[in-house]
């Protein structure tokens, strides 16, 4: 009664083939349910020299090291032989399963499997072991959650398995993991593609010189916090990953405008480029990424406290095709850098903005006239602006879907009745926030009334608005999320006869 409805609903949703895989692995489950009556051991992973480095426990779900898992082998073959004094099992290997489904299904099926589930899979049979340990099956490898244990062998192991079936692996806050292990992994996956090492803090420029020798198909990269990586990496990277599109080099103190140069020239199909904190950046390190890598759509610059407004005039001038542009944190930015943005980035959908207390209306005039695909902006503590602001964006900016005017202490009603009435505010507009804009009232939310899309609004210390404006604006919005705070009552001083206290010093006076 229910399989023909499900495989009618699958067939709809994933074609036959899909389908077939799909009843494939839910009969292969089932089969060994009912075929494996013994308990299961922990699961561990052979290197080519036969030591377990990569364990899997079915509590824990985690990655041990070498002498934990010798431990519990022990514990485990005592368990077994006592089993197998009282109860005959059959050969797993004999099972009708893998007799019936050719090894290339079985393959298939699995490679649907993540790092624990193939982990557990490698111990129930010799036949099962092969399949799951297969190079196909390890394409893509995250082992953050395994951080802790993740240690150079773990690496070593899992780039001799894979080889060229690598694609992805992220090793982020692997903090044990040094140059040696990404050395040996360079060479033996040199087909890897993305490599995630965020705060891996023992890696230094070796291992971005494996990378540029070896790894010449990598397309993104990730050494965000990685404190011993200098200019040296990125010289490498520019002369060997000459493929590289997507770039994080956020927090790395040491790197300055010589690196962003080397990078820049050797990679220029570079569209995503994330440098937060880069202290030592000046303009001339994001002119060079501006000026060669042409088909930028997304940079964030936020706390590079060293750029002006000449940075971000050579991004207005070379990247017209910009999506997505972060500037928040850069003290130093005038309007001189909206009106850059404005003439030259007119695709710009996302503007982050926050804390550049330097921005006036004026600026954002030039900008909302030119740029009317903005859909995102985040606006928080550009204490300058005003209702203005607002009223240029209502007018010019018909898309936005989510605006931040945290802190922006200027804001009054009049400004939220200009977004109320806005092109933005009936379909798109679905995030306000306002919190800490001490002159909005419960007038503002009448003004957004209208704004049927709405999904949630930020009103903490708002001292002006009131429960009974809130409770208005849910009546008229109710699946609308608002988070706001109401300081605790005052309690008012004691009335009556109670006798008036006083402490020494208002006695003495």
């Amino acid at each position: 009664m229910v399989l023909p409805i499900l495989g009618s609903f699958l067939t709809d949703r994933y074609g036959w083939q899909g389908t077939f895989l799909i009843f494939s692995g839910v009969g292969l489950q089932g089969a060994y349910c009912g075929i494996m009556i013994k308990t299961l051991g922990p699961s561990s992973i052979r290197s080519a020299q036969g030591k377990y480095v990569l364990f899997c426990d079915d509590n824990s779900h985690q990655l041990r090291n070498k002498n934990a898992i010798s431990r519990r082998r022990r514990k485990v073959a005592t368990h077994e032989r006592e089993v197998s004094t009282t109860s005959t099992i059959t050969s797993d290997d004999d099972a009708p399963i893998n007799k019936k489904l050719p090894k290339e299904l079985l393959l298939r099926i699995f490679s649907f499997l993540d790092v624990v589930s193939l982990c557990r899979c490698a111990q129930v049979s010799k036949f099962w072991n092969i399949l799951a340990l297969d190079g196909s099956n390890w394409q893509r490898v995250d082992l953050f959650e395994f951080q802790r244990d993740i240690v150079g062998p773990v690496v070593e192991n899992i780039s001799k398995r894979c080889g060229g079936f690598l694609k992805s692996l992220s090793l982020r806050g692997c903090q044990s993991i040094t140059d040696g292990a990404l050395k040996t992994f360079s060479q033996q996956c040199r087909n890897i593609e993305e490599l995630n090492l965020n705060n891996c803090k023992d890696i230094s420029d070796t291992t971005c010189e494996s990378l540029g020798k070896y790894c010449h198909k990598l397309a993104k990269l990730d050494i965000s916090s990685c404190p011993r990586i200098s200019n040296n990496s990125l010289a490498a990277l520019g002369n060997g990953c000459i493929n590289l599109k997507i770039v994080d080099i956020s927090w790395c103190t040491h790197l300055s405008s010589d690196g962003l140069e080397a990078l820049a020239k050797g990679c220029t199909e570079i569209h995503t480029f994330i440098g937060k904190g880069l202290t030592q950046v000046t303009d001339a390190g994001i002119g060079h990424i501006a000026k060669y890598c042409k088909l930028l759509k997304k940079i964030d610059l936020n706390s590079c406290s060293n750029i002006t407004d000449e940075a971000v005039h050579e991004i207005g001038q070379n990247c017209h095709g910009l999506l997505f542009c972060c500037i928040s944190n850069c003290a130093r930015l005038t309007d001189a850098s909206l009106v850059s943005l404005g003439h030259g980035c007119h695709e710009l959908r996302t503007l982050e903005v926050a804390c550049c207390s330097h921005f006036t209306d004026n600026g954002f005039q030039a900008l909302a006239r030119n740029c009317n695909k903005l859909e995102k902006m985040d606006l928080e503590e550009c204490i300058q602006i005003t209702d203005a602001t607002l009223n240029y964006l209502a007018n010019y900016c018909p898309n936005i879907v989510a605006l931040s005017l945290s802190h922006c202490e200027l804001i009054t009603d009049e400004g939220i009745r200009h977004i109320g009435s806005g092109a933005c505010a009936t379909e798109h507009l679905r995030i306000l926030e306002l919190d800490n804009c001490p002159l909005i009232t419960d007038a503002s939310l009448e003004h957004l009334m209208g704004c049927q899309g709405l999904e949630r609004i930020e009103l903490y210390d708002c001292q002006l608005i009131t429960r009974a404006g809130i409770r208005r604006l849910r009546t008229r919005l109710p699946n609308i999320k608002v988070h706001a705070y109401f300081a605790p009552v005052t309690p008012p001083p004691s009335v009556g006869n109670g006798r008036q206290r006083y402490c020494k010093c208002c006695v003495i006076l």
